[in-house]
């Protein structure tokens, strides 16, 4: 389905039943020190672990820490006494509202700050006297001072205090970045899994990734598409690390259990240390580094184009299309759609809406294939809805004709191999195909380049295609998505052959609103198309909420790429009827579920963002499609009177 920018349903309201004082909490702030309570002078020593400060474990979590890999991290697995964290968690769950947030990289059910404690009167924040005690000796001056030892990250602020408590449900995500933001020295989790009484199991998921580097094109470092440790949450274990440019990249896996069975959830404290602020000791200003965040690196993306035939005079819109490239075209589209009439409507149509969304596609026969193979094809690689496990192996679907291609901070998915030995001979009829991978390869190779699809193209959409890019992808359920990027510069054709098998052979929309939807086209497992307008440039490019047409975030909330807290300010406190006016323009401009035999045309402005929502475990195979991107020139009528 669809969708143009229109207006969003209120997000979901916090529960009647608790207590209203988070609603003023803030997020982003320098904590005033006349704020502080007694507990946050107290000596923290006996809230912690026995021996936690002994000089001799910390000896050893340095040395640990040193020789860590893939980059240096420590993992202490037991940081607080256990009757507080289990007080923390109580009144967490009693006293706290967690928003639900969604963007392109990650979906979480997450508190305010933690900092804004200090706002708070006698009344509320004797509600929450464990959360506040443990605070206090997180950001303690002798808690501050371990982490030093540990790490060598040199000062950190005891004013700018950067908390949340984030709990995954099924469903919850956080895909790869580096945590690198502002004055961030070093990222923790402070795990408290439920249920507590049960032990919580590897193949729930949430497991913390961390991965390894190696140099990118541009010799900077990148990380690997596959993680190389997996650190499953314990309940009060705490891993930290010094935030890095180009190494700290890390993920947490999607939860794949809820609530439902035994109340499980994937709970925990999570947050940074800054670094020390103005005015306190070891003040030194930011310098830039050498290294771009993996945000920055999300700003924009260079597609690598290829060239047309020089010796093929390139197509006008008006021209009609050749015997030639009709017969050719015949092999792989619906013949409908080579039809002078049809095509003359749907430029008629881009020319209004700048996109298209053309079922059936295809011809039956190739469609057919293609519909039966790729089923065949995730069923035998592990990836169909009877698989072992909710989330398959990275090598799973990237072995035999596929790939890996990261990296993963911008994206991951698999794409098919060079053929061996060169470009194999066309087979006719394309539909003759016994391997469905050969198929997919003759969309991607023949089709998609061909100068009878540039001249399709020029006629449906009046432009000029002038270079071309085409790629066939797959997308594995509980691996797979791409991370919002734009073409700052210019305007380009996209163009999208969605060849995604629908659940029970469903490949349309339902075709009333009593009929509930179903599978990919409910926005449950992922894997839409997002467009989304271009950012000011003081905003983080990721920022946006759900591309789901069944879930949105919270009131006047936004994320940012990595797991930051989302700041809020006076405006939550407003009426709820102007938070809803306020949401009715989140910058979406365009979302398209997977589909199958469905092409997607867009004319993509300069700045525009795009990407495609991590496909979810609950997924019953993968999405697959054949990504096109088009050079494209204006034509223009040669005028009688000339300057």
């Amino acid at each position: 389905m669809t969708h143009r920018t229109h207006d969003r349903s209120p997000s979901p309201e916090p529960d009647s039943s608790e207590p209203s004082l988070l609603k003023r909490l803030k997020s982003s702030h320098i904590s005033p020190a006349s704020a502080s309570t007694s507990s946050a002078s107290a000596d923290p020593t006996p809230h912690f672990a026995p021996d936690l400060f002994a000089p001799s474990n910390i000896h050893r979590l340095h040395t640990e820490y040193d020789g860590s890999a893939p980059f240096k991290h420590v993992v202490v697995d037991k940081l607080f006494q256990d009757d507080l964290l289990q007080r923390v968690k109580d009144e967490a769950l009693s006293e706290l509202s967690f928003s639900e947030k969604e963007t392109d990289i990650y979906k979480v059910y997450q508190t305010g700050d933690l900092a804004s404690l200090n706002y708070l009167d006698e009344q509320q924040i004797a509600l929450l006297p464990s959360l506040l005690t443990l605070r206090d000796a997180l950001y303690s001056p002798m808690f501050r001072n371990f982490l030093r030892a540990v790490t060598g990250c040199g000062p950190l602020s005891g004013t700018k205090q950067d908390m949340s408590i984030v709990s995954y449900r099924k469903g919850c995500h956080l895909l790869n970045h580096d945590d690198v933001i502002g004055s961030r020295r070093v990222s923790y989790i402070l795990y408290m899994p439920l249920p507590h009484y049960q032990g919580w199991q590897r193949e729930w998921g949430g497991a913390l990734e961390l991965y390894p580097v190696k140099p990118g094109p541009d010799g900077l470092p990148e990380p690997e598409a596959v993680p190389s440790k997996s650190i499953p949450p314990v309940w009060n274990q705490f891993v930290f690390f010094e935030v890095q440019p180009g190494h700290s990249f890390h993920s947490v896996e999607e939860v794949v259990v809820g609530e439902s069975e035994d109340g499980r959830q994937r709970l925990s404290i999570s947050g940074w240390f800054h670094a020390a602020q103005p005015g306190e000791e070891g003040y030194q200003p930011e310098h830039q580094p050498e290294v771009k965040s993996s945000r920055e690196q999300l700003a924009s993306t260079q597609t690598d184009f290829k060239s047309y035939p020089e010796n093929i005079e390139p197509p006008l819109p008006t021209d009609p299309l050749t015997e030639e490239h009709v017969s050719f075209l015949s092999e792989f589209l619906n013949p409908v759609y080579l039809q002078a009439r049809t095509m003359k409507a749907l430029a008629s149509r881009f020319v209004d809406e700048s996109s298209l969304e053309l079922h059936s596609f295809l011809c039956a026969p190739l469609a057919d294939k293609l519909r039966v193979g790729l089923k065949e094809k995730d069923d035998a690689d592990g990836l169909g809805p009877n698989r072992q496990t909710r989330i398959p192996p990275h090598t799973a679907g990237a072995e035999g004709a596929w790939q890996l291609r990261g990296p993963p901070h911008k994206w991951r998915y698999c794409t098919l191999k060079a053929p061996e030995g060169g470009s194999k001979m066309a087979v006719s009829p394309r539909w003759a195909h016994t391997d469905p991978d050969e198929a997919i390869r003759s969309l991607q190779d023949e089709l998609f380049p061909s100068p009878a699809f540039r001249a399709w193209l020029a006629c449906v959409s009046n432009l000029l295609p002038l270079r071309y890019s085409a790629e066939a992808r797959r997308f594995r359920p509980g691996l797979d998505y791409t991370l919002a990027t734009s073409e700052a510069k210019e305007t380009r054709l996209d163009v999208v052959l969605g060849l995604t098998p629908q659940v029970d052979g469903h490949d349309t929309v339902a075709s009333n609103d009593e009929e509930p939807l179903h599978g990919w086209q409910s926005g449950e497992w992922g894997g839409w198309e997002c467009y989304m307008a271009p950012h000011d440039e003081e905003d983080d490019p990721a920022v946006y909420r759900s591309g789901s047409s069944k879930k949105k975030a919270a009131n006047g909330t936004n994320g940012t790429n990595g797991h930051n807290h989302v700041e809020e300010d006076e405006a939550d406190m407003r009426d709820e009827d102007a938070e809803e006016e306020e949401e009715e323009d989140d910058g979406t401009l365009l979302t398209v579920q997977p589909g199958f035999n469905r092409l997607l045309l867009v004319l993509r402005d300069e700045g525009v963002m795009r990407f495609v929502k991590y496909v979810s475990a609950a997924a019953e195979g993968s999405r697959w499609d054949i990504c096109g991107e088009f050079e494209i020139g204006m034509v223009q009528e040669e005028s009688g009177d000339e300057a």
